[in-house]
């Protein structure tokens, strides 16, 4: 019974500008169970048709039928199911794996197949060319002969209906060479079809067809008489349509499981590879986690800043007019007085009113003495402010009426001249009168050159008729209702002071005052914070980017590196989408590990600027994901290439490939 025929195969290769016809017309019939011996010198084309034979090469022309099925126009996908489950290769260079034990060579058509758990399959194999002893062996560990033997072990795996060897014993010394062939004679008694190619006499006496070729043409092909009757195999039916639709079509998860094990033992094997692949992410992960935190942290800041002065605000002010060029001064025209507080706070969209005065002061507690700020205040400073004491009081609009000597001290007073003793219901001098302290400001930070935190604030009343003898308010603030009335609210302030003033509505007379939009400062340093974020955040991605242009290249290095192994692969089975998965998985684990180790190096990068300079830093959980993810894509978008380039390479070539 014939199961493979090949009717007029011709293939031409190209070298250079030079045609090479490697086989010419080329026709041959194989019956199961036979072995045959393919002759002839160098360049005649033995090794040709015998990757012809095998799938791993295509023809130029002719037909191609297996099992009484033309397969010349299956797709490599297609012809990489038929290697792997009717064809078992034996090579000249042997083609192991250096870094994997005897029997993990062995197991590797099953990954394949889609037949891991059949493990003991392969262990049963290793047993049967005699080397049990040896299985957990690395290949490097094992001499020709028995790397050799691992060879056919692989190649009867998956039970293959045909066993290719490409000069078997090329490589071995007589005595491996001697028992190599005789493991391939028993293996043909029990049924195996053997096709070897050899240009030795005395190995081509094992088999009982000799097919001699030269110039890519058969020129003898004859059968040995006398020989002992061959056990003939069962006749088997090969289906063709059965094998290609079977559910090997799409992986499955133990197949992905192996993909990542092979990618697993690829990256473990190059270490040094590895972890300079990993270099250029970790950094641009690093960057953008450190990046991200202090741009964060810089506008938290900003946020509690602008915080502290209130959100909503207005803050009128007495302008300035001029007098032949020369400026009069703030308040020289006009001067606020509680009437206008009064209408400012019945205006629709106020909240709240606040007026305020202040100025400088000296503050004396037992033997110790402080400069400071200070700010006569409405009661309505604490909420419009975010200043609600942390201990103690504020004051109540009794003490504004009453001129009540009450004090507030900010953080940086407190220090400074109470140290850690508790302040409340104790008198401080304030410009040598004294004050009781009923609270503490909470802490606020500085601004600048300001530290908001040196500041003691006492009853606006109290600040203009017992301090500091004014009778005039220095500002007022005001709190709008809702965000969208600011403009609205703004322009009825105008309005009502230029009235009551009696100030003619000219643009001059408006510049007797200044009304300041706290929501237009703040959405202005918001949106700077923000820029920069985004700019830190750039410049960081950008330095993903450039690691991520190192894993392709790393990843081309290797598929330079290991295009025999490529072609191995391919040769046991292995289809594009195979090699694609490892290829892929390598270039995902890379950044992936890079990401997680740079996630950590950034955070600590961040911490430690927060510790040396003080900085404020926010690491949130989206920077991270951000990163994470961002690393794993640069992975597959680079790693998509060299995974491409390796999945085309043509078997044969792969294997030639030095």
């Amino acid at each position: 019974m014939s199961i493979i025929e090949l009717k007029n195969i011709k293939k031409t290769y190209s070298t250079g500008k030079a045609a090479v016809a490697a086989l010419q017309g080329v026709s041959i019939t194989i019956e199961q169970g036979e072995f045959v011996a393919i002759m002839g010198p160098s360049g005649s084309g033995k090794s040709t048709l015998l990757h012809l034979l095998g799938f791993l090469d295509r023809p130029d022309s002719g037909e191609f039928i297996l099992g009484g099925t033309d397969v010349t126009s299956l797709t490599n996908n297609q012809l990489a199911l038929l290697r792997n489950n009717l064809m078992g290769f034996v090579f000249q260079q042997f083609h192991l794996l250096p870094r994997i034990t005897s029997l993990e060579n062995a197991e590797l058509p099953l990954i394949y197949a889609g037949k891991r758990h059949m493990k003991s399959d392969a262990m049963a194999r290793i047993t049967e060319v005699g080397l049990a002893q040896r299985a957990l062996h690395r290949s490097n560990e094992l001499s020709g002969g028995e790397q050799q033997r691992v060879a056919i072990a692989r190649a009867l795996v998956n039970d293959p209906l045909v066993i290719f060897a490409d000069e078997p014993t090329g490589n071995l010394d007589t005595k491996s060479q001697n028992e190599i062939m005789a493991i391939i004679a028993e293996l043909n008694r029990k049924g195996k079809t053997v096709v070897m190619v050899t240009h030795e006499e005395e190995v081509a006496e094992y088999a009982k067809r000799i097919i001699r070729m030269r110039d890519g043409k058969i020129i003898a092909d004859e059968k040995k008489p006398g020989r002992p009757a061959e056990v003939i195999a069962k006749p088997v039916k090969i289906s063709i349509d059965s094998i290609i639709s079977a559910s090997h079509t799409e992986i499955k998860r133990a197949e992905l499981t192996d993909h990542f094990r092979q990618a697993f033992f690829a990256i473990v094997s190059h270490k040094m590879r590895a972890l300079l692949s990993m270099l250029g992410i970790l950094i641009g992960v690093a960057a953008v986690i450190a990046m991200l935190a202090l741009g964060s942290g810089a506008q938290e800041s900003i946020q509690k800043q602008l915080a502290s002065l209130g959100s909503n605000l207005l803050m009128v002010r007495p302008g300035s007019q001029q007098l032949h060029g020369v400026s009069l001064g703030a308040g020289s025209v006009t001067r606020f007085t509680f009437q206008d507080v009064d209408a400012i706070a019945k205006l629709n969209g106020v909240a709240r009113v606040s007026p305020s005065v202040s100025g400088g002061g000296q503050l004396v507690y037992a033997n110790k003495n402080w400069s400071s700020q200070i700010q006569g205040q409405g009661v309505n400073y604490a909420p419009i402010h975010a200043a609600v004491p942390t201990i103690g009081r504020f004051f109540a609009e009794e003490d504004v009426r009453m001129r009540t000597r009450v004090a507030l001290l900010g953080a940086t007073v407190l220090k400074q001249l109470y140290g850690d003793v508790d302040p409340l219901d104790t008198y401080i001098k304030i410009n040598r009168i004294s004050f009781k302290v009923i609270g503490i400001l909470p802490e606020k930070g500085a601004t600048g050159w300001r530290d908001q935190d040196d500041v003691v604030v006492i009853p606006v009343t109290t600040g203009m008729y017992r301090l500091f003898g004014k009778q005039y308010i220095d500002s007022i603030d005001v709190e709008v209702t809702d965000l969208s009335l600011m403009d609205d609210v703004q322009k009825s302030i105008m309005d009502v002071l230029i009235k009551r003033h009696r100030l003619s509505p000219t643009k001059e007379s408006e510049n007797t005052f200044e009304i300041r939009n706290m929501a237009d400062i703040k959405n202005t340093l918001e949106a700077t914070t923000k820029t920069m974020s985004w700019l830190l955040g750039s410049i960081a991605a950008i330095s993903l980017l450039v690691g991520g242009i190192g894993i392709m290249n790393i990843m081309l290095v290797s598929v330079t590196e290991r295009t025999r192994e490529i072609g191995l692969r391919k040769a046991i089975g292995a289809r594009e989408s195979d090699i694609m998965a490892q290829f892929l998985i390598e270039a995902v684990t890379l950044t992936f590990v890079g990401g997680i180790v740079g996630v950590i190096f950034g955070a600590s990068i961040a911490l430690l600027l927060a510790l040396i300079a003080n900085w404020t830093i926010r690491i949130s959980i989206f920077s991270i994901l951000l990163a994470t993810i961002f690393s794993i894509v640069v992975g597959i978008i680079f790693g998509l290439w060299p995974a491409r380039q390796a999945a085309k390479l043509n078997p044969i070539e792969a294997l030639r490939y030095e």
